[in-house]
């Protein structure tokens, strides 16, 4: 007889035998609470506009985005991340602190509506508001002026605090960011206002489809002050700048390709670490799905299982209310 931890007696696949076995011994589960929903709201527009290149995905109302919270929290999403499209934009991205600014009316609408079932968080750049389509403002040459736009900063995170906001996700990339938006919460009393830092944001190719949800007039690109993909080291120097200067979760953007640095930080730290689903990765399945190239629901399934399985708590996923209802 074969001694155990050999074969024949040792058998592996004794715990695949049935779907029940197989639920039963899974190592990594995913859960509804730890999807955030990312969602955009446009201004001056009657109905939803449908976003061509990422399927299933559209540019909200004011009351639309209501309901499609409303509809969030209901499945158990844990979190939505509102980005605003305002009608006019400018060089300084204005109505990024307009108090009266599509985002800013978006916040005061979810939060109206969800209240503290679901924590409503907002993301805080400038690429939405800025007619160059540039994280941050421009300086005498074209080139993103890293600490004038840190006073752009501080003021968004003062406006999406009064508005309301639970926590705001600096995704600029620009040096110092995190410090700057902690000190200016703290300034106004709104110490309670969490930071999900953008900690590994990197120029990535996958970010094309939502240049088309937020109406992006980028010139040029972002391989300035977004990290190269090419580098993984650097990332830990980012998180432990982060971290210094008092984040409260980090993330990794985007997920898939980058699943080696997803593990490296969430092996690094002891807060919640998060990883963004993007346009272009949710595109690539609807795409492959839609022509019958893949089993849509199972490569849903799939992506977000290895995300969460390389050290995610947290994943924003375009797919969140589907997937929520689902499991």
């Amino acid at each position: 007889m074969a001694r155990y931890g050999e074969f024949p007696g040792a058998r592996p696949r004794r715990l695949r035998t049935s779907a029940a076995m197989r639920r039963l011994v899974a190592e990594t589960r995913l859960d509804p609470a730890q999807m955030i929903l990312p969602a955009f709201v446009r201004e001056g527009i009657s109905s939803p506009q449908a976003v061509s290149s990422m399927p299933g995905v559209v540019q909200h109302t004011r009351d639309t985005l209501r309901k499609a919270a409303a509809e969030a929290a209901s499945a158990g999403v844990g979190g939505i991340m509102l980005f605003g499209v305002p009608e006019v934009k400018d060089a300084v991205g204005s109505q990024g602190t307009d108090p009266d600014g599509i985002l800013q009316q978006a916040i005061r609408d979810v939060v109206a509506e969800v209240g503290d079932s679901m924590v409503v968080m907002s993301d805080l750049c400038l690429d939405e508001f800025t007619d160059h389509g540039h994280c941050g403002v421009l300086d005498a040459e074209g080139r993103v002026d890293n600490d004038a736009t840190l006073e752009r900063y501080a003021e968004m995170a003062q406006v999406q605090a009064d508005a309301g906001v639970h926590v705001v996700g600096p995704s600029g990339m620009m040096d110092g960011q995190v410090g700057v938006v902690r000190e200016a919460l703290d300034e106004i009393g709104k110490q309670d206002v969490a930071i999900l830092a953008y900690t590994a944001k990197y120029s990535s190719a996958f970010f094309g489809p939502f240049r088309e949800a937020v109406n992006s007039g980028l010139k040029g690109d972002r391989k300035a002050y977004q990290q190269d993909p090419a580098n993984a080291r650097e990332s830990l120097r980012e998180l432990a700048l982060d971290l210094a200067e008092g984040a409260d979760m980090v993330m990794v953007k985007p997920a898939l390709p980058y699943l080696d640095v997803l593990t490296k930080v969430a092996e690094s730290v002891d807060v919640p670490v998060a990883a963004y689903q993007v346009s272009g990765e949710y595109a690539m399945v609807e795409a492959a799905a839609a022509n019958g190239w893949i089993d849509r629901e199972r490569a849903i399934t799939e992506t977000l299982t290895s995300i969460h399985r390389a050290g995610a708590n947290m994943i924003l996923t375009y797919w969140a209310t589907e997937v929520a209802q689902n499991l």
